[in-house]
């Protein structure tokens, strides 16, 4: 029998996991919720592949593996495993980068117009019995008068920003691995990070966690944004220094931040972050539809199936481009 482990996730009953990997001989094994490394590794030793959503698959957990083949993420970003440490045991990462980007497009924009319009703090008030403005007039903002910094030029940054440009502000597009003809394509500008800090009104982040991208929100480059810029982060947490962000919007060199991913995760109960009216939140929950959540689940079996017939894999991320024998 062939053991797929299912380390963690939040879709509850594996049914369509089960539908495609079942009829090819496979035991589907469960673990719920997110465990620690030292507790991950006796429940992935004898796995023939693994499915991960949330969990550390880090070199002690990959290190534990004595037959996994291939280990897939439900979902765009790896950062929770250990490419390179998979790469040395000769065992692909797989993930699924085209689920969710008109998703990840939609809330991205919904946040935008949150943090401009105040959406937010106007609901509260008039549900607190305040029929009046929760901000100062020049507070609201309208995106056509905007400039909009949109940092990463991928499948969502580009959804992105064909939503803004019905808005008609000024688009910025910072991604040094596209080429600036196809941004100008896009109705945006080409703009290197200097340039899209200092101009834009409006600042977000469609890029993945590496070593180059991690904390790269931090207090010299919002020292460099333009005063009163808002931040939007929709990609990953790691990108943005935590205690640096509190910083500028308690000083108001931020004048708001929108947020639906954070380092750590879940945000600590007493993050000061949820306790700032300037701040909207939201629970990493920018990819969720019915759709685009069975898209995620369907590709992710399909590429352990795809490992089983002996097909070519889709997205491997780290480089190892065959299962090992």
């Amino acid at each position: 029998m062939i053991q797929v482990v299912v380390t963690d996730g939040s879709f509850g009953a594996l049914e369509i996991e089960r539908g495609i990997l079942e009829p090819l001989g496979c035991a589907v094994v469960a673990y719920q919720p997110v465990v620690a490394p030292a507790e991950l590794a006796p429940k992935v030793a004898d796995a023939d592949y693994v499915l991960t959503q949330f969990a550390p698959v880090n070199s002690d957990v990959i290190a534990a593996m004595r037959r996994v083949k291939v280990i897939v993420r439900y979902g765009v970003g790896v950062d929770n495993v250990d490419l390179d440490a998979a790469h040395a045991r000769g065992i692909p990462v797989c993930n699924v980068p085209d689920y969710c980007f008109n998703e990840v497009a939609d809330h991205t924009l919904a946040l935008i117009l949150a943090t401009t319009r105040h959406v937010v703090a106007h609901c509260l008030g008039v549900r607190n019995g305040r029929w009046a403005m929760a901000v100062p007039v020049p507070a609201m903002k309208a995106l056509c008068d905007l400039t909009v910094g949109v940092m990463g030029f991928g499948r969502i940054g580009r959804e992105v920003v064909r939503r803004l440009q019905p808005f008609q502000c000024r688009v910025l597009v910072h991604d040094p691995a596209v080429p600036a003809n196809q941004v100008r394509d896009s109705g945006s500008v080409p703009a290197s990070p200097e340039e899209l800090f200092s101009q834009s009104d409006l600042i977000t982040l469609h890029l993945p966690s590496t070593a180059q991208t991690r904390q790269m929100i931090n207090r010299q480059t919002i020292a460099r944004m333009k005063p009163g810029a808002i931040l939007v982060n929709v990609s990953r947490g790691s990108l943005v220094d935590s205690a640096a962000l509190v910083d500028a919007l308690e000083r108001g060199q931020l004048s708001a931040a929108a947020l639906d991913v954070f380092d750590p995760e879940p945000i600590p109960a007493d993050s000061p972050l949820l306790r700032m009216a300037n701040v909207v939140v939201s629970p990493h929950n920018a990819s969720a539809s019915e759709k685009a959540v069975r898209m995620l689940r369907e590709k992710a079996a399909g590429t352990i199936a795809k490992a089983i017939r002996g097909e070519p894999l889709p997205n491997v991320v780290n480089g190892v481009l065959a299962p090992k024998p």
